[in-house]
């Protein structure tokens, strides 16, 4: 028995150990778990499978329609010459054919709506999905970068734990004062405040990236692709032609053209044939009548028969007080927005994009800039670290570079990382993310 707890203990132990062991998460695995995980997405491919259902709908339209009825009725004796008439219990059931021949165009309008509703749900799938990708990445590449700065600020701290036992050499040796120790101090306690709050935004961050792969909050995650590789952009254009946003707007003309012919339908007549079969029975008729030595006889006779029907109907709309061409003048108004829309957000998408090429060349000059100040600040800080050892540069000289070269490894962190992400905005807003 004792044996057996043990090993559950072990067992359960393990499981634990499993749980806490960090996710591995490349960028590539961010997006699939992002694209497994949104719930706008799953909504959105909803939405496509409804409007094919839509559009199943609509070619439905064009099939016969068949049609069952069944019907009871239980009323009081009528007095017909003489007759009675009783219906207590009468029933009648039947079926019916019907089959449109011509709606004025409604039912091919209707197909082609349900088509074009089936392509805007895809191009908004379509968008989604490029959003999702995006959020991923912005995600992604925002934990790297305050987990690049936290881990900066560690070397920082260990450059000031270093300095601070140097001075504390130096003064017991009469090198250094107490100033110079209390300088230090203080540079530590600013660090530690810097790292406290890097540290707070990497957990921030970390739970975002959580939220945008659907893990719980509380995972561990372990970057992978940290090594950043930038590269001039090049071939940039501000072709919008795959934006589903365009898409879209594009298909809300066609629907409202569309709509106007299914209005226009409403001033057309409408032809259809039906054709069916009704049963009825249990009607009685009771009366009397005469035999042949002239003596008044009761008779009841009982119905019970069924009836073939075939019809052709024309409806022809004639005097409606103008109504179904207000109708159609209101529908083409809905055309005119459409065209507008288009107009109006195809500036702006264009504006977008020329925005994000702007961002893109803007942000490779920065990369470039912060590495140049990375590696100047790197060599500053060396200098100055030999000098001071060798007491030809002042302490305040030291601190100087030492925060100097901070601030270029956050500015060359900041710079990296939002390429990145520029470079995936940029792929967003031309339609070009998949």
């Amino acid at each position: 028995m004792k044996t057996k707890i043990l090993s559950l203990l072990a067992a359960c132990l393990l499981m634990g150990a499993q749980a806490q062991e960090p996710l591995s998460l490349s960028l590539e695995m961010c997006r699939e778990k992002a694209l497994a995980h949104n719930e706008d997405l799953q909504r959105a491919g909803n939405a496509v499978r409804q409007a094919e259902l839509d559009k199943e709908v609509a070619l439905a339209a064009y099939l016969p329609k068949l049609d069952g009825m069944a019907m009871g009725t239980y009323m009081s004796d009528m007095d017909m010459m003489g007759m009675t008439l009783q219906m207590r219990g009468t029933y009648l059931a039947g079926i019916n054919l019907t089959q449109p021949i011509y709606t004025g165009g409604r039912i091919r309008a209707g197909k082609k709506l349900a088509q074009i509703g089936k392509e805007s749900q895809q191009e908004n799938q379509r968008k989604t999905r490029m959003q999702v990708i995006a959020d991923a990445d912005n995600a992604y590449w925002s934990y790297i970068a305050v987990a690049w700065k936290v881990r900066m600020l560690d070397a920082y701290k260990a450059q000031m734990d270093t300095l601070y036992q140097q001075i504390e050499t130096s003064l017991a040796a009469g090198m250094a004062t107490e100033n110079d120790l209390l300088r230090i101090r203080t540079r530590q306690s600013d660090i530690h405040y810097q790292w406290q709050k890097a540290r707070n935004g990497k957990n921030l961050c970390r739970l975002a990236l959580c939220h945008v792969i659907g893990y719980p909050l509380e995972t561990e995650i372990l970057p992978t692709d940290t090594v950043i590789r930038i590269e001039p952009a090049r071939q940039l254009d501000t072709d919008i032609s795959a934006r589903p946003e365009l898409a879209l707007l594009q298909k809300q003309i066609e629907a409202a053209e569309e709509q106007v012919k299914m209005t226009r339908a409403g001033m057309l007549p409408t032809v259809a044939l039906s054709g069916g079969y009704l049963y009825y029975g249990n009607i009685k008729l009771n009366g009397f009548t005469q035999d042949a030595a002239g003596n008044a006889q009761p008779f009841t006779q009982k119905f019970d028969d069924g009836i073939w029907q075939a019809m052709a109907t024309v409806s022809i709309p004639l005097f409606h007080w103008g109504e179904n061409l207000k109708k159609v003048r209101k529908a083409k108004l809905d055309v005119a927005n459409a065209r507008l829309d288009l107009e109006k957000n195809s500036r702006l998408l264009q504006i977008e994009a020329q925005q994000a090429i702007q961002n893109l060349l803007d942000g490779y000059r920065l990369v470039e800039t912060a590495m140049l100040g990375s590696k100047e600040a790197d060599k500053n800080l060396r200098i100055l670290h030999n000098r001071y050892l060798n007491g030809m540069s002042t302490l305040t000289d030291l601190l100087d570079a030492q925060s100097q070269w901070q601030q270029a490894q956050s500015n060359l962190i900041d710079a990296q990382t939002q390429y990145k992400i520029y470079e995936t905005e940029y792929q967003r807003v031309t339609g070009r993310l998949e």
